[in-house]
């Protein structure tokens, strides 16, 4: 490992750039100098053996001789997947515990193992279910792999899935969302010897999840809880745990909630585990007084439902619980889709939900799938274009995928009757480039496909690469000179890690109109139209505000400030550089925001801050107010 350290760094000095096949090279050189298998240098272990010896070795790290721009130049190479924290944020994504769906979708998976639509070998899946579904365990298995692959960790997203978040019990949600503030409160990042990731060659990384050593004495504590209660984490036992049930599911014989039901209410192991999930208000309080100063900071809380199940009384527990985006499945616009697929809810009330989120402030992150039963490319692009013009929805940020058909699910009783035929490869493509160029520049397609293995799907799109096929077509479709002018959605226009020019940016507005508001989006963009910020205003019709006084928590004189962001590689709290994030853009952009609302004639603005950034809400004059943070105009 030293030797390769060694290496690069002498490189570094000399100017060289070492990219991902100059690294291959040093590896395989090394691994045929020692005569060792070239795994045991692979990339993800270097930075944290990097990491140990500046930690616990001093007088070795001095002598290689690293500076601080040295070791910048030197993490850029190693480290693993720059992309998750390339938006200034970094992501960590946690799974409920399965629990009984109040909904049966048609195409929805049906896996026991996992809550419902999702599947355990998903990644995040397979790490829930390792953990035992626990918030605790998850974050701090997370937050490790995070730290050793290089990724600053002061400024969290945490992603909540797993099916509609307000079928399960009030307590449960309480401490869920508990546990996960304590767990980045603690700081509980365990030692390289205790992530599984990095286990050796052979070794059974089971065995290393399990392990005692290297990790924060809370995390041995919980895992031990479990195993005590008799909850197993082994593959094998897993497997052999849901075997029977996922047969008699697949079968038709019994459905997922009957069969969830028989697993995890009725199962002794679960039942004590279960009696120790619960909280208070107060206690999540504290959690949350603690993380507004904690070295690893909560600056967005997403929660994922139903559009049936939003209600001014679901919102105001969420925005207790201090989430700020509300990942909801709405899967399509068309009456007849909806019904086709079984989702039981009328159009009209997708469009109500989508006005009470926008009124309580939050993020508004939709899901939308091409390829349903009944679908037709055509129908599928009208589908796409009225989600995202029709002033009852417009999303901020949407996964648009297609349909990919697994096993057990009742989708497949119409596969086999040809009722229901995936796409061909190109007409999807098709479809998928036409709704990207539909998609308006205040939207986000944060995905484009689900974390399905290749061997889950029985029939629809396979391949992993779906985006970049799509983005592919896009440019050589010779629709705009560099793809930028014609592609608007924010994701493909993102600065990402690059340094940014402040004299190269300019701030504009982009305004829209919703059934219940006036939307401005402010996004701070290059001159090839790259975008390095923005901000999401929110003026709330003064109408709809006096008609829903008893169920919303503004006032009909309070604008509302429902997301700031700004772009570049995630740093820590406090350090300087030249990204986007360091140029005082936000700050500008809450600035414009409360002008525009004072001209609109708005007395006040409200901030739906996430509980890390509420100290920089303070600093800019924000006060806590209720739900939110608020402003005098």
């Amino acid at each position: 490992m030293e030797d390769i350290i060694v290496n690069i760094l002498a490189m570094l000095r000399r100017g060289e750039a070492v990219d991902d096949d100059a690294l291959v090279m040093l590896v395989h050189a090394q691994a045929k100098r020692t005569g060792g298998d070239k795994r045991a240098f692979a990339k993800r272990r270097l930075l944290p053996f990097y990491q140990r010896v500046k930690r616990e070795e001093p007088e070795r790290w001095e002598a290689w001789g690293v500076t601080p721009e040295l070791e910048e130049g030197l993490l850029r190479v190693l480290r693993m997947k720059p992309r998750r924290s390339a938006s200034g944020v970094a992501t960590i994504t946690v799974i409920t515990k399965p629990w009984p769906c109040s909904s049966d979708c048609r195409y929805c998976p049906n896996d026991v193992r996992m809550p419902k639509s999702y599947l355990h070998d998903e990644p995040a899946c397979a790490r829930a279910e390792q953990n035992c579904f626990d918030p605790y365990l998850q974050v701090s298995t997370r937050l490790t792999a995070l730290t050793q692959m290089g990724h600053a960790t002061d400024k969290i997203e945490l992603i909540i899935l797993g099916g509609t978040w307000s079928d399960y019990p009030r307590p449960y949600q309480i401490w869920f969302v508990k546990e996960l503030f304590r767990a980045l409160n603690d700081g509980a990042v365990s030692g390289v010897a205790a992530n599984p990731m990095l286990a050796e060659p052979g070794q059974d990384k089971g065995a290393v999840l399990a392990s005692t050593t290297h990790v924060p004495a809370e995390v041995a504590r919980r895992r031990a809880w479990y195993r005590s209660c008799g909850i197993a984490s082994d593959p094998q036992e897993l497997a052999a745990f849901a075997g029977e049930a996922q047969r008699a599911v697949d079968a038709g014989e019994t459905g997922y909630n009957q069969a969830v039901r028989a697993l995890f209410g009725s199962s002794d192991a679960w039942s004590r585990a279960a009696a120790g999930q619960t909280a208070t208000m107060e206690e999540l309080a504290r959690e949350q007084r603690a993380n507004e100063t904690a070295r690893h900071r909560v600056v967005g809380l997403v929660v994922e439902t139903r559009p049936d199940a939003i209600t001014p009384e679901a919102l105001t527990l969420i925005r207790r619980l201090g989430a700020t985006k509300i990942q909801m499945g709405v899967q399509s616009t068309d009456q007849r889709i909806l019904d086709l697929n079984e989702r039981h809810i009328t159009v009209g009330r997708i469009g109500e939900a989508f006005d009470l989120l926008r009124a309580f402030g939050f993020k508004i992150h939709a899901h939308a799938m091409v390829n349903l039963l009944g679908s037709t490319p055509e129908s599928d692009r009208r589908d796409y274009e009225r989600l995202m013009t029709d002033p009852a929805f417009q999303p901020d940020e949407i996964k648009l995928y297609p349909c990919a058909l697994i096993e057990g699910a009742r989708l497949c009783r119409d596969f086999d009757s040809g009722a229901w035929v995936p796409y061909a490869e190109d007409e999807l493509l098709g479809i998928l480039v036409d709704d990207v160029l539909a998609t308006p520049a205040f939207c986000r397609i944060s995905r484009m496909i689900r974390d399905f293995s290749t061997n889950d799907i029985k029939a629809g799109n396979k391949k992993p690469n779906l985006r970049q096929l799509v983005e592919a077509r896009l440019a050589a479709s010779g629709a705009a000179e560099d793809g930028r002018a014609a592609v608007r959605e924010i994701r493909y226009r993102e600065v990402g890690t690059a340094d940014i020019d402040p004299d190269d940016l300019r701030m504009e507005t982009v305004a829209y109109k919703t059934t219940n508001t006036r939307e401005r989006f402010l996004q701070w963009v290059t001159a090839d139209g790259r975008i390095a910020g923005f901000l999401r205003l929110s003026l709330p019709d003064a109408a709809y505000v006096r008609e829903h006084a008893g169920e919303l928590p503004i006032a009909a004189e309070e604008a509302m400030i429902r997301e700031v962001h700004v772009y570049g590689m995630a740093t820590r709290v406090g350090e300087e550089g030249h990204a986007a994030q360091h140029l005082g853009l936000g700050r500008r952009l809450v600035e414009r925001a409360c002008a525009l609302a004072q001209d609109a004639g708005y007395r006040r603005i409200n901030v739906i801050s996430a509980v890390g950034t509420r100290e920089y809400y303070r600093h800019l004059g924000f006060t806590d107010c209720g739900l939110y943070q608020q402003k005098e105009l």
